[in-house]
């Protein structure tokens, strides 16, 4: 019901606005929830090989995350494969300036503009600029300065001395359309996708406590004799 809220109108939007309040106090749209959860996804599982793979943790966290990864790659917006032929020719050029962002799926991150640059979305975003906000999912601190940081290397002025002809900006991964963002919420069926996020976001948190702590480690002190019987099926 609450995934509905936002897509009620007059008009159904064909995509929904960044930042836009989402039915839900303190949580705002995210402008870029396909790129962000694939992120938050493809570092847990790279975390989680560091676990053996007896632990139960691990394996069960692997499955339902590789089950969400894949819900959320196979829905790509319009545009994605046109866009995803110009980063590859961008990147290509200067491979080891991007090599940062290059994913293990062979894609590369991306990230909606929150002021409206560089907008896929056509004729219907009218350009209004957005102010960013610190309300709703997003990345941590230390994720945003890495990204500002690899965003401001992309598109700095170039010098003779820097062995660049030209200046390179990277171009945002397009939008998804508002029934694409429906489809996702309703097939992991975790509430909204910005709920999703901060699932995905508290997570990838967790697996470093769980390591810390060596979870599959057996237990130094053992339960007593049928202290958790009363939990098996009769």
């Amino acid at each position: 019901m609450r995934s509905t809220l936002r897509l009620l109108a007059n008009v159904k939007p064909r995509y929904l606005e960044p930042f836009a309040p989402t039915g839900l106090t303190g949580v705002l749209t995210h402008p870029s929830p396909r790129p962000t959860l694939i992120f938050l996804y493809q570092s847990t599982l790279d975390k989680l090989k560091h676990f053996p793979e007896s632990s139960v943790y691990r394996q069960s966290t692997e499955a339902l995350t590789r089950h969400r990864l894949q819900i959320v790659e196979s829905t790509k917006p319009p545009g994605f494969e046109q866009w995803l032929e110009r980063v590859k020719k961008t990147v290509g050029a200067e491979p080891e300036r991007f090599a940062s962002l290059l994913l293990q799926n062979g894609q590369y991150a991306a990230s909606q503009q929150s002021d409206g640059s560089e907008n896929p979305r056509g004729e219907e975003w009218n350009g209004e600029s957005l102010e960013t906000t610190t309300e709703g999912p997003a990345r941590t601190a230390a994720q945003e300065a890495q990204w500002q940081k690899l965003m401001e290397e992309s598109t700095k002025e170039t010098h003779e001395s820097d062995f660049y002809n030209e200046t390179m900006k990277w171009e945002a991964e397009p939008a998804l359309e508002a029934d694409q963002v429906s489809e996702i919420e309703k097939q992991i069926g975790a509430g909204l996708i910005e709920e999703v996020i901060q699932v995905a976001e508290g997570e990838l948190k967790l697996v470093d406590h769980m390591y810390k702590s060596e979870a599959w480690e057996e237990l130094e002190e053992k339960p007593s004799p049928g202290q958790w019987s009363y939990f098996e099926r009769e």
